[in-house]
């Protein structure tokens, strides 16, 4: 005989993440630094100038616009399904449970792996730079300012998201303020070579067709704004978290994207449109270099806004996993110890301290077998190739979502075509990314490197496995994937009702 289910007040509740502790402003800059803007600004951005040249601020434009659409499902979802699991529970409710389970096993990877990515960056950049001043500072003297940097995040994990958000505040802050007051400087520099056609595509490099370089460049810069959907875990302690999430994915990548564009712009016209293509990272054709020709001191900003967006951004990552490996725990697919809260500061503590063992193992690990820059590498395109598959299950999850759920609510513009544009965009950069050569302008990758695909394949299969098992045994924590567990019992007013499975 069915039993009337218990009312909010008669569930027994456990200690979970410390409700509305954060804000706009917070969750809009968890997002902000995922993206590490300063890091990608003097790293990521700079490879697609091989192929764009002095049309590279065209590329940035395309590629913002290009994201906007996968940023635009993000939003979408989380209005209706502000949870922890973020993107795991839009792929459970937006196409299957099962699927929803795989995307939460490859996400909860990948975040678990931006620490280390971060802290290979920090270690190889401040030692290179140290040693480039002082020569008698031993390059491959890198591991104590991961060690540093794994310190830092732990420590304000480990205090709770108000730490967190509040140090990834002021680090995101400090990193495009240097970025923006430099573009305005270059700007100024270039007086009269200021011109908008590096907007158009006649600056591409050269041996590129002019759409061709563009479109290539472009492809390259996409990859520069993976992160915009951080915000969504921080949904249960997020303040007005059905607004707070979607304004902060959107204005995340819109403001990202737009710094993106005035640097490359000012880079561009003061560098010169048909010297960019061959800018790179280091030496005398980079941001660092460009900064100590003709700036002076203002190189040392710079380097340490570079420094900066590496430890914000880990931060931000160790945010994400440990909200991921909360969810995970909270439902039964992770050990349960990972859904254990800190009884002061509400921090998933054992989710932060299983994250800075595998940070710290896995930078020293990886750094020592290779080098730190080599790991860097591998570590970046294992990352690379498992968030673009979760962004393209993401929009054919919001398309899912609205067509067998919210038909009343579907908006075909926005729920389906924008989708549709955003997995277009990110097909190539998820080819590029694995050097598969679908394209002229992908190059084929070099061991380790190309280790990264069979990393990310052996990785979701044994996901898959563990599914199987899961779904024998103990389904129900399979189908938990896509419970929303922050006010459940309170249907927002637009959200699209729930049909039982």
């Amino acid at each position: 005989m069915p039993t009337t289910p218990p009312s909010p007040s008669q569930r027994p509740t456990a200690p979970g993440l410390r409700r509305e502790a954060v804000g706009l402003r917070e969750v809009l800059f968890q997002s902000v630094t995922s993206m590490a803007p300063g890091a990608a600004i003097a790293a990521s951005i700079p490879a697609g100038a091989a192929f764009a040249g002095g049309s590279l601020p065209l590329s940035v434009l395309i590629a913002l616009v290009a994201c906007l659409f996968t940023a635009s499902s993000v939003a979408e979802l989380a209005r209706h399904l502000p949870a922890a699991g973020s993107v795991s529970v839009y792929a459970a409710q937006g196409l299957h449970p099962a699927v929803g389970f795989v995307v939460a096993w490859g996400y909860v990877f990948v975040e678990a792996l931006i620490p280390t990515l971060l802290l290979l960056q920090l270690g190889f950049t401040t030692a290179g730079t140290l040693h480039q001043e002082w020569p008698g500072y031993p390059v491959d003297l890198w591991w104590p300012w991961a060690l540093l940097g794994a310190l830092i995040i732990c420590l304000a994990g480990l205090y709770g998201v108000r730490a967190s958000a509040r140090l990834g505040t002021v680090l995101g802050l400090f990193e495009i303020a240097v970025f923006v007051f430099f573009a305005v400087l270059l700007i100024g520099r270039a007086g009269g070579h200021n011109t908008l056609s590096v907007f158009g595509t006649g600056n591409v490099a050269p041996g590129q067709g002019a759409l061709g370089g563009v479109v290539a460049g472009s492809v390259y810069t996409v990859l520069a704004f993976a992160g915009f959907e951080a915000a969504a875990p921080l949904a249960e302690e997020a303040r007005d978290p059905r607004r707070t999430v979607r304004r902060a994915v959107l204005g995340a990548t819109v403001g990202v994207g737009l710094v993106y564009v005035l640097t490359t712009y000012a880079m561009s016209v003061y560098f010169g449109p048909g010297r960019l293509a061959g800018f790179g990272v280091t030496g005398a054709a980079s941001w660092e270099g460009v900064a100590r020709a003709s700036f002076g001191l203002f190189w040392v900003l710079v380097f340490f806004a570079v420094v900066n967006s590496t430890i914000a951004n880990a931060n931000a990552g160790l945010v994400v996993s440990t909200r991921t490996a909360f969810a995970l725990g909270r439902i039964g697919v992770l050990p349960r110890a990972f859904a254990r809260v800190h009884p002061r500061h509400r921090s998933p503590v054992v989710a932060v301290a299983a994250q800075t063992v595998v940070a710290v193992g896995a930078t020293l690990g990886l750094g020592f077998a290779y080098d730190p820059a080599t790991a860097f590498n591998l570590v970046a395109t294992v990352i690379v190739i498992v968030v673009v598959c979760v962004y393209i299950v993401t929009n054919a999850a919001c398309a899912g979502f609205f067509l067998r759920r919210g038909r009343s609510g579907l908006r075909p513009v926005r729920h389906l075509l924008f989708p549709l544009l955003g997995t277009a965009a990110f097909v190539p950069a998820l080819l590029t990314a694995a050097g598969i050569p679908a394209f002229s302008f992908v190059s084929k990758l070099t061991a380790p490197v190309s280790y990264a695909g069979p990393v990310a394949g052996v990785w979701t299969l044994a996901g898959l496995v563990l599914l199987a098992v899961l779904w024998r045994r103990n389904r129900a924590a399979v189908m938990a994937t896509g419970r929303v567990h922050l006010d459940t019992e309170e249907q927002a007013p637009d959200q699209p009702q729930r049909t039982a499975r």
